[in-house]
């Protein structure tokens, strides 16, 4: 079992800039790949991010490269992502997910509770 706790969301105007927390727990958590997912009003749940606890390259969906940074403390469990240069259409729940390494992210075997973010214009 993993569990998994987001913080950090927020209303923020656009431009400014937010850093979402995800604290994970349970006794294997190497065995799992972290990422981001964002659901907007009305739309489809998207995969934003994804890195892993052992380091290597990250995704990025396109609309974030170049804005978006996660990374994780290993000591601590947690999982960030730095959201800069906020754009009124980053407005969205944001969730934390684990996911078995090497498993596709069409769904991820753990969820948090979600985080809202909310950029105003």
């Amino acid at each position: 079992q993993v569990q998994l706790v987001e913080s950090g969301g927020g209303l923020v105007q656009a431009g400014g800039s937010l850093r979402l927390s995800c604290a994970a727990s349970g006794r294997t958590l190497s065995r799992y790949a972290m990422g981001w997912f964002r659901q907007a009003p009305g739309k489809e749940r998207e995969l934003v991010a994804v890195t892993s606890w052992s380091g290597g390259t990250p995704y990025y969906v396109d609309s974030v490269k170049g804005r978006f940074t996660i990374s994780t403390v290993n000591a601590k469990n947690t999982v960030y992502l730095q959201m800069n240069s906020l754009k009124s259409e980053d407005t969205a729940v944001y969730y934390c997910a684990a996911n078995r390494v090497g498993s596709f992210w069409s769904a991820p075997d753990y969820w948090g509770q979600g985080t809202q973010v909310t950029v105003s214009s």
